[in-house]
Formats: structure tokens, C-alpha cells, sequence
């Protein structure tokens, strides 16, 4: 009876060591416990231990390596058809460091939301909308400083945090929050524009 053997593959698989083994990059499964342990071990690539980077591969690259050692087996491939190994190496930072890149992005951020939020009111003219509406009401002249201003204010806050599902580890559903969903759309792009890329040299 002829073994199958099926092997899951994702777009992009990250390593940290320069012999890679075909157990190292994809789920495996097989009729034959026998041949998946022989195949689990199977050299795949054997990287330049100081070269850093990504490195593009083909599925059919590793169909063929598998059937030169296992001649009778049918072999099938789920998921990507080609995909990169990115080598890095292991990542030891320490904890202060990592604490200062979280502090200077999420400062960055908040100072880059705050900018846009207030380029946006000074374009629409927020200020003097609030003013002519606080007057029309109540027949006072605006002090800038009325419940307009401060219940605006206060939903903008509410509003980007409602929208960004993400408040320190508070979350009001399980779905990603828009920002996840962009790093990941992000990190698909780059992943295919390096694949397209290698394909056409």
C-alpha cells in the first residue's frame, strides 16, 4: 500500500538556527508513523550561519527532495506554495531595552494621534463651531472651556479606545483590533512582494 504524506506550510516561517530540518518548517502527517519519523528529519537548507535575512522557497523544491529519499511515497502539499525562512538570530534583549522601544513607540503613537486629532480640528474649525452653538443655546459668549468642549473631549478618548478594542489588557471583544488587522495585512504584503520578487529573477 502506497504511504501519503501531507505537509501544512505558512507563507513566512522564522528560524533561529542555519540547519533546517523539514520537521523545523512544516506540520507533517502521515499514514505511516515509520516514514514520518524518517521524514521529520530530513535536511532541508543549510544556511550560512552569519547570513541574516530572508530566504525564498518552493514547495515543489521540497516534494522533490522528499521523493528522492522516499521514492514511493505521495506526497501532499496544504497551504503555500512558496514560502521564506527567515533566519534571525535568537533575540536576548534585555528587559529595560525592550521597556524603552514600548515606551518610544507608544509615545510616538500618542503624539502622532493627538497631532492628527488637532490638524483636524483646526481644518474643520471645531473651536468656533462650538462657540456659535454655545452662544445660539444659551445666549452667553463661549469661554472655550464649556460642557461642548469637555464632553467632546472626553468622547474622543472613549471613542479611540472603543474603536481599538485595546486598553492595557482589557478588551471588550476577542476580535483583533484594527491595528492587528493592519500589521497583519502589513506583514502579507511584504511576504508576497518578496516571493513575486524572487520569482522574477
Amino acid at each position: 500500500m502506497k504511504e501519503t504524506l501531507y505537509l501544512q506550510l505558512d507563507k513566512n516561517i522564522q528560524v533561529q538556527h542555519p540547519h533546517i530540518y523539514l520537521q523545523d518548517i512544516c506540520k507533517l502527517s502521515c499514514t505511516s508513523t515509520k516514514v514520518l519519523n524518517r521524514v521529520r528529519v530530513m535536511p532541508v537548507a543549510s544556511l550560512d550561519p552569519h547570513k541574516y535575512g530572508r530566504y525564498v522557497m518552493s514547495v515543489i523544491d521540497l516534494i522533490g527532495a522528499i521523493q528522492k529519499k522516499e521514492p514511493e511515497l505521495t506526497v501532499i502539499p496544504i497551504g503555500e506554495s512558496d514560502f521564506i525562512l527567515t533566519y534571525d538570530k535568537a533575540h536576548t534583549a534585555a528587559l529595560i531595552w525592550r521597556w524603552l522601544k514600548i515606551a518610544f513607540v507608544s509615545l510616538a503613537s500618542f503624539l502622532g494621534a493627538a497631532f492628527s486629532i488637532m490638524t483636524f480640528q483646526n481644518d474643520v474649525d471645531v473651536g468656533t463651531l462650538f462657540s456659535q452653538i454655545y452662544t445660539q443655546v444659551t445666549g452667553e459668549a463661549s469661554t472655550g472651556f464649556t460642557i461642548l468642549e469637555v464632553s467632546y473631549s472626553i468622547g474622543i478618548g472613549l471613542g479611540v479606545l472603543l474603536f481599538f478594542n485595546h486598553f492595557g489588557k482589557m478588551r471588550l471583544t476577542s476580535d483583533p483590533s484594527p491595528m492587528q488587522v493592519q500589521m497583519r495585512l502589513y506583514e502579507d504584503e511584504v511576504d508576497t512582494t518578496i516571493i513575486e520578487q524572487k520569482s522574477r529573477e
